[in-house]
């Protein structure tokens, strides 16, 4: 597995797998690598012959008093797990690299619409900063698939518009959530929880589950399940962000005889900031 930082030596490596006229698949990553994140890397592979894992602790996307210093940076554990994987390449590349002209200076890329609410509202930027750091490694890496996890399901609704709207020629494929035995969807930020919020943190996942089993018998009194699903939470100690019950295609608020839903919430506990959501076709 090759290991590389700078434009240079990933322009060189791509244009000999292009010559041998081997596809690439690109899965981006903030590093502090988990099972979720190898298993989008076992995906990518499914759709093309190279598949590289781009390591970058992202600075635009966290706002002004968010976890960017704090956040783990674990390179040379990630470079161990990912030699178990499909990886042909990790690209982590310095800031410098990824904004040229600076972070002042730099082109931003936005969304609107899709990125207005939801993460949108309670992280305002956040969005700003995903995309413009993802058409970023777009622009460097040039691949022909990248791989998304479902767990950030407003973002890769946003990468897929923007991908769409922008006419590049990158198909988007979303990766399943991976959860542990007690159904936590797996996160870089699960390593803020302390012991006993870990065994909280569970209950996340069951109440959206309980919602989809809900909606799939016919309720469709959405403010009244929201509710009912915030103070759940709120009650056993989580800071809930919001917890909403939209369309899967573009998060629109749903009329009672929408059958493609997706329950979605986001909530603190303790340090952490969990997001999850579910799907739920009728």
């Amino acid at each position: 597995m090759l290991v590389t930082h700078t434009k240079d030596e990933l322009v060189e490596q791509t244009a000999d797998w292009r010559r041998h006229e081997e596809h690439i698949a690109l899965v981006p990553t903030m590093g502090n690598l988990h099972a979720g994140h190898l298993a989008l890397v076992d995906l990518a592979r499914e759709h093309a012959e190279r598949v590289i894992v781009s390591i970058f602790v992202n600075p635009t996307q966290f706002g002004v008093d968010e976890d960017f210093d704090a956040y783990p940076r674990t390179l040379e554990r990630d470079k161990r797990r990912l030699k178990t994987t499909a990886a042909d390449m990790i690209f982590a590349p310095s800031v410098d690299t990824v904004y040229p002209f600076g972070l002042e200076m730099a082109t931003k890329v936005s969304v609107p619409g899709l990125t207005e609410n939801f993460c949108g509202a309670t992280r305002p930027g956040h969005f700003d900063g995903v995309t413009t750091v993802v058409a970023r490694l777009f622009a460097l890496v040039q691949p022909d698939v990248a791989v998304f996890g479902q767990k950030d399901y407003q973002q890769q609704l946003v990468l897929r518009h923007m991908t769409q709207d922008m006419n590049l020629p990158i198909s988007i494929i979303t990766g399943e959530t991976v959860r542990n035995e007690q159904g936590l969807a797996l996160s870089s930020r699960n390593s803020y929880l302390t012991e006993e919020e870990r065994a909280t943190a569970p209950l996340l996942y069951e109440t959206l589950t309980t919602m989809s089993g809900e909606l799939k018998n016919g309720r469709r009194d959405f403010d009244q399940l929201e509710a009912s699903a915030i103070a759940r939470l709120s009650s056993a100690g989580f800071d809930v962000d919001y917890f909403s019950i939209r369309r899967a295609q573009n998060l629109e608020v749903p009329d009672r005889d929408c059958d493609d839903l997706v329950v979605l919430v986001a909530a603190r506990l303790g340090e952490a900031r969990l997001i999850d959501n579910i799907v739920v076709t009728i």
